[in-house]
């Protein structure tokens, strides 16, 4: 089932997550869920994606670019590690009619976070663009807070089990600290396999 977690404001004093999970039964399906994600994005948005060979993270990520309006062929940078595309933010986000700049990251060659820092990621994922981060396992802390996270997995019979969650700037401070995480986050269930709106 799906679970609807609204982003925290300041004023309510929840540091909140988003997270659900649906179980895609074709590319078609991952690139809805992808073009539905992009609907959330807002500018400097950071989205790591995890899971093996083959489990949909470039055809998720094709869906998400075109919903946003890329009109350059996605495709996974594995050589180059970084792509970049123009797109459109999402109606209803800050700054809607603005361009936004995409970059979409390939970590699957990189040997650790270092060499991420090597490549100036940290400039890239602090500035207004969004980054889609494919292999995102492979630059563990190196990656900003709030991020998305999104992990794919093979399900069987070409299924493929999808997961995602917001992660917001208040989790490192509370993994620091050793508080329990999401005692405070407001819950509504949203429909089996809907990303949350």
């Amino acid at each position: 089932m799906a679970v609807r977690l609204e982003r925290g404001s300041a004023e309510g004093g929840v540091d909140g997550d988003l997270e659900g999970r649906m179980q895609s039964h074709s590319p078609a399906e991952t690139q809805a869920l992808g073009a539905r994600l992009a609907q959330r994005l807002q500018r400097g948005d950071v989205v790591a994606f995890t899971g093996d060979l083959g489990t949909g993270k470039t055809c998720m990520i094709q869906g998400l670019c075109a919903a946003l309006g890329v009109t350059d062929p996605v495709n996974s940078p594995t050589f180059v590690l970084i792509n970049q595309y123009e797109g459109q933010l999402p109606a209803g986000a800050a700054a809607a009619d603005a361009a936004v700049t995409i970059h979409h990251f390939d970590l699957y060659r990189l040997s650790g976070a270092a060499e991420l820092f090597d490549l100036g990621a940290e400039e890239i994922m602090g500035g207004d663009g969004l980054s889609l981060i494919e292999w995102a396992d492979r630059g563990a802390g190196a990656l900003p807070l709030p991020r998305w996270e999104v992990a794919l997995a093979h399900a069987g019979d070409g299924r493929r089990d999808i997961r995602w969650q917001y992660r917001s700037a208040g989790e490192r401070g509370a993994a620091a600290t050793g508080q329990a995480r999401g005692t405070s986050r407001k819950r509504q269930e949203a429909e089996p396999g809907e990303m949350p709106t």
